[in-house]
């Protein structure tokens, strides 16, 4: 069972997501959970008209959400009233505020089902790839987050308190994480979330640090992608794999390289990265 500061995170997030759903799609009713205690639990309800879905929790197989979950896959139905395909143990809920077109879309964190998001309407409605396609970007942004914050978190964990010193494996296992970090946040479209990965990033950053900016490196100013280059290189990465990681073409790996160096007045990667340590822009 998670923790309820775990929860009530999880909760802030969900109610972001759900948030984003009824802004990008046409649907008037979005609602959503995540798992725990072996069922979803929705958090987060917008623009329904009663408080019949309040408190309603789904367990796997069960209804149209349950399928999602259980299946890995978006469910719809067009007529939940009469629909043949689904249990209908939540009849109360939907119903009682009148849904007729639902849409149910699984939340995957490496490849696992954690939650389900829904799109309602109160009158039957087609669902085409148009419709669908702004829920699953708002599942799949939410799965990475959570993905994210997950990895970060168990990394901070295993992280010594700051009196008891770090060994240079765990220094090491943090600047990968980070840099890995950046990796998937450079993927992420929605500005929202890349800001909160890059508040993460931040608690990742200071972790390590272990010298003071001088006043010199204070006045390095480096952008996004001449970071996510060099994150990528104090880990060992060549240009190939930099540009793999980031969606890049190599020579454009090579000219952030060479920008981000000669910002930092350094003859080599290696040299480029001490520097951009020192300058606290790198764990």
């Amino acid at each position: 069972m998670a923790a309820p500061s775990a929860l009530r995170d999880d909760a802030t997030l969900v109610s972001h997501a759900v948030a984003e759903l009824a802004r990008r799609t046409h649907f008037p009713v979005a609602f959503g959970g995540l798992e725990h205690d072996g069922a979803v639990h929705v958090s987060t309800i917008v623009g329904a008209r009663t408080r019949s879905i309040e408190g309603l929790v789904v367990h796997p197989t069960r209804g149209l959400g349950g399928r999602a979950l259980v299946e890995r896959r978006p469910r719809m139905t067009l007529d939940y009233r009469t629909a043949r395909s689904i249990t209908h143990d939540y009849d109360r809920a939907i119903l009682g505020e009148g849904i007729a077109t639902l849409f149910a879309v699984p939340v995957l964190v490496a490849g696992a089902a954690r939650g389900v998001l829904y799109c309602g309407s109160w009158a039957q409605s087609q669902v085409g790839e148009v419709e669908a396609r702004p829920a699953f970007d708002v599942a799949g942004e939410l799965g990475t987050e959570l993905r994210v914050r997950a990895e970060v978190e168990r990394r901070l964990a295993s992280v010594p308190a700051p009196d008891s010193g770090m060994s240079p494996v765990a220094r090491e296992e943090i600047r990968e994480s980070y840099a890995q970090l950046r990796s998937i946040a450079a993927s992420v479209g929605d500005d929202d979330v890349r800001r909160r990965l890059e508040d993460l990033e931040a608690r990742l950053a200071a972790l390590t640090g272990d010298a003071p900016a001088r006043p010199a490196d204070a006045e390095v100013h480096l952008s996004r992608r001449e970071i996510d280059v060099l994150a990528c290189a104090a880990v060992g990465s060549t240009n190939g794999e930099i540009a793999a990681s980031l969606g890049l073409r190599e020579t454009t790996v090579k000219s952030y390289l060479a920008s981000a160096m000669s910002k930092l007045d350094a003859s080599t990667r290696h040299a480029a990265v001490t520097r951009a340590r020192r300058a606290g822009l790198l764990p």
